[in-house]
């Protein structure tokens, strides 16, 4: 099929590289031209596992990417809007930039096509887009599809070709059958619902999974206190099939571009329908803690924080991602910052784009680096190469040999036998 994909941040890019990979033809638009011609030099704009490959294997086929939307849209099929809804001043989703890419594309349709909202959009977002369309598109036959994304930064490219469901919000059967051909390769548990209810279900998911962090983090600060392992804990809740393994890791708290926004605009839905969302405004309530309670902790293992010099390994808001949006590791470093710490930090990925929220910062060249003269290294983002590290190196690099480690990715037994005082999180 002919594909235009509106919006080439995470999703959009991802989404038209894969559908470029099942052999779609697809076009790929954003406003941002210098953005535009990185692309079509091959240049991959994200960190992303698999991305490169995709695009240095489809670009100019069957992959191209243009300014142009008008030009896109005439040529393709469906069009699917993948531009960002960030929240607004209330907690709600901004949705400026889909109507925007809406008004765009109702003034370029000619004949059938469908629009797809694949970005996250509140309930009504379909409605909305087809009343745009409507306005400007006068007499021109088309469907707006909710086709909610279920990616994750660091493992995109296998979550869009290894779905666990694809979620089709339409009451067009016409829709709903071109929808259900598209992907059809992926030979994944299709699920065709109403528009409402697939809108829903994006949120549901995320505010579930960021409970199941917040519920973990809680546990695992109960755990300290009676001198019980949170890891051993959650093992022991996972083997539940009702429970399960995943979303069952403590650390200073969950980030990026999705939990928070997402559950904040999900609140903000509830209020706006009248009903007070008081669990999942506990679920935020404790992330914020989380992030407080991990500065915290480092203060109290130094003594204070004033003229202390700390290491710092991982600032992405996860492992294989170069995403720092609402990171906790950025937060937990401002607190870091306010209270007198030097800090040096290295992340594999995320430098480049943290060093404007983050000016006070020394960043370093390698893991090893931003051990100099350190009081206490603080691991902030469970990175495999931080696990891999030589710590009798470390040790010897240090002027201290405390480890807060926040992601409880090192084994304690061992790290505590090479000399070091390691604290983790419920641990």
């Amino acid at each position: 099929m002919k594909i235009a994909v509106i919006g080439t941040g995470y999703v959009g890019l991802v989404t038209g590289a894969c559908f470029a990979d099942l052999g779609h033809a697809v076009i790929g638009v954003d406003k941002e031209e210098e953005k535009i011609s990185r692309l079509n030099r091959g240049e991959v704009t994200i960190y992303e596992i698999g991305l490169p490959e995709l695009l240095s294997r489809h670009l100019g086929r069957n992959l191209t990417f243009t300014t142009d939307t008008d030009e896109a849209v005439r040529e393709s099929e469906i069009i699917f809007i993948t531009v960002g809804t960030p929240q607004g001043d209330e907690g709600e989703a901004d949705m400026s930039y889909v109507v925007q890419a809406a008004s765009d594309i109702a003034g370029s349709i000619h004949g059938y096509k469908i629009i797809v909202n694949k970005s996250t959009m509140p309930v009504g977002s379909t409605r909305l887009v087809e009343r745009v369309i409507k306005e400007k598109a006068r007499g021109e036959e088309f469907d707006v599809v909710s086709n909610p994304e279920f990616l994750r930064e660091g493992t995109a490219v296998r979550d869009f070709t290894n779905p666990d469901r694809i979620v089709i919000g339409t009451e067009s059967q016409k829709a709903a059958g071109i929808m259900a051909e598209l992907y059809r390769p992926l030979n994944a548990p299709l699920f065709i619902t109403d528009p409402a209810s697939a809108e829903m279900i994006k949120y549901a998911s995320n505010a579930f999974l960021a409970t199941k962090v917040s519920f973990i983090n809680a546990i695992a600060n109960i755990c300290e206190a009676v001198d019980a392992d949170v890891k051993e804990v959650a093992m022991g809740m996972g083997y539940d099939h009702r429970i399960g393994f995943e979303f069952l890791r403590s650390g200073p708290g969950f980030g990026g571009s999705c939990f928070p926004k997402d559950c904040q605009a999900l609140i903000e839905i509830a209020r706006s329908s009248g009903y007070h969302f008081y669990l999942l405004e506990g679920v935020m309530q404790v992330n914020r803690e989380q992030i407080r309670l991990t500065a915290r902790k480092a203060e109290i293992r130094l003594g204070g924080l004033e003229g202390k010099n700390i290491a710092v390994w991982g600032l992405a808001f996860k492992p294989n991602t170069d995403d720092v949006r609402d990171s906790p590791a950025v937060e937990v470093v401002k607190l870091l910052l306010e209270g007198g710490a030097r800090v040096r930090a290295y992340d594999p990925q995320a430098m480049d784009n943290v060093r404007g929220l983050l000016p006070d910062v020394e960043y370093a060249q390698g893991a090893l680096d931003a051990l100099k003269d350190a009081d206490l290294l603080l691991i902030l983002t469970d990175w495999d190469e931080f696990k891999m590290q030589d710590f009798r190196k470390v040790g010897e690099i240090m002027s201290s040999r405390d480890i807060l480690d926040a992601r409880n990715c090192l084994e304690p037994l061992t790290i505590r036998r090479l000399g070091f005082n390691y604290e983790g999180i419920g641990r």
